[in-house]
């Protein structure tokens, strides 16, 4: 009988470890800020690979750009979109470990952090 209730209060335990892992990793938290300048030539149509799993998300555009977070370090950063983006806009990436992109908007230069306008002066 304590063999019983020791599996249920372990697998209560995971499932509570479990569900609060999704919740994280669904949320965002722990999410770092990235900026970008759209450049079309870097973009790339992802066609579909006939049943394979497609970890970009089903979405048929993929630019794969250099990045740099507030302080201007640079990172090359592969997320996916819906449609072809407009050339030369600048975006703000919310990327999270693991996971990766979780959105992205636009931004005018004017919001860029300092660090990273020095990036795309001239």
């Amino acid at each position: 009988m304590k063999e019983k209730v020791s599996v249920v209060i372990v697998a209560a335990v995971f499932l509570a470890v479990l569900v609060c892992v999704g919740g994280w990793f669904l949320s965002g938290t722990g999410s770092d800020a990235y900026y970008t300048q759209i450049d079309n030539r870097r973009m790339e149509e992802v066609h579909s690979r006939g049943g394979v799993i497609d970890f970009k998300g089903g979405l048929p555009y993929s630019y794969t750009l250099l990045s740099y977070d507030e302080k201007g370090k640079e990172k090359e950063i592969t997320f996916g979109t819906s449609k072809e983006l407009r050339e030369g806009a600048f975006l703000r990436l919310t990327v999270i470990p693991v996971r990766g992109v979780l959105d992205w908007a636009e931004v005018s230069y004017e919001e860029l952090p300092p660090a990273v306008q020095k990036h795309y002066a001239g």
